[in-house]
């Protein structure tokens, strides 16, 4: 599986460079293989990510701008989305990749399965205590493993217990004043991001209308040169008659 990052090598947006440099930067620190692909000198680059990028992903204009993230074909998501898996611990998940043993994305999954299915004890084999007691009476022996069956359960009670005990400790009301401050945080972020976003549309709207002008205005250089030329060639050609 390749990771495919589509970027602008020439844009002239700080907020486009900066987003690029934070998307590159995280992989190379998560030690992920990826591509970078330009979108900028590449037209075939550029017609790919658009066409690419799922309909409901694009902006209000239809022209999604760099960096997009791509696994092979199946898209990933913008910065936007990358951001909010980079503050989850979910970029692999993100990516679509497994995540590495020890990461702490691997140990939230784990602590996530866990939580899930709760723990379980091992049960106790009745038909192997009985064959390594054959001499207890037949009372005492069905008394031993009615007996041991309660204490498995008890004791799969007891660790579901405390597995519901750990994970009602696990967020505190600090962390949780923490966590809405955080979020407060984010919030405002997102909405200058947005503003950004909404400055980088313009821009990029104004780059393709300044291209397409320029394009028109060769034409009609083109045009009126045509017209000079055909111009002096009528001349000429009057002058000719005229000597004959």
């Amino acid at each position: 599986m390749v990771i495919k990052v589509f970027l602008a090598s020439s844009s002239g947006s700080t907020a486009i460079k900066k987003k690029q440099q934070d998307v590159v930067a995280f992989l190379e620190a998560l030690k992920v293989d990826y591509t970078p692909l330009d979108i900028a000198c590449n037209e075939d680059n550029r017609a790919w990510m658009r066409q690419n990028v799922p309909e409901e992903k694009k902006p209000a204009n239809g022209i999604p701008l760099p960096p997009q993230i791509f696994n092979e074909e199946s898209y990933c998501g913008d910065y936007d989305t990358f951001f909010n898996a980079k503050e989850d611990n979910s970029v692999y998940a993100f990516l679509g990749l497994p995540p590495p043993p020890g990461s702490k994305e691997a140990e939230q999954a784990n602590n996530s399965h866990i939580m899930e299915n709760g723990t379980h004890t091992e049960e106790t084999n009745a038909d192997e205590n009985l064959d390594e007691s054959t001499e207890v009476p037949v009372k005492e022996r069905n008394g031993e493993a009615h007996g041991e069956g309660d204490q498995a359960a008890d004791d799969e009670e007891g660790a579901e217990g405390d597995a519901d005990d750990e994970a009602e400790e696990e967020v505190p009301a600090a962390d949780e004043e923490e966590e809405a401050v955080e979020e407060t945080d984010e919030a405002h972020a997102y909405e200058e991001e947005e503003l950004e976003e909404e400055d980088l549309q313009s821009e990029e709207e104004e780059e393709l209308q300044q291209l397409e002008e320029q394009g028109e205005q060769g034409s009609e250089e083109e045009d009126e040169a045509d017209v000079q030329e055909n111009e002096e060639d009528d001349l000429e050609e009057t002058q000719e008659e005229e000597a004959e």
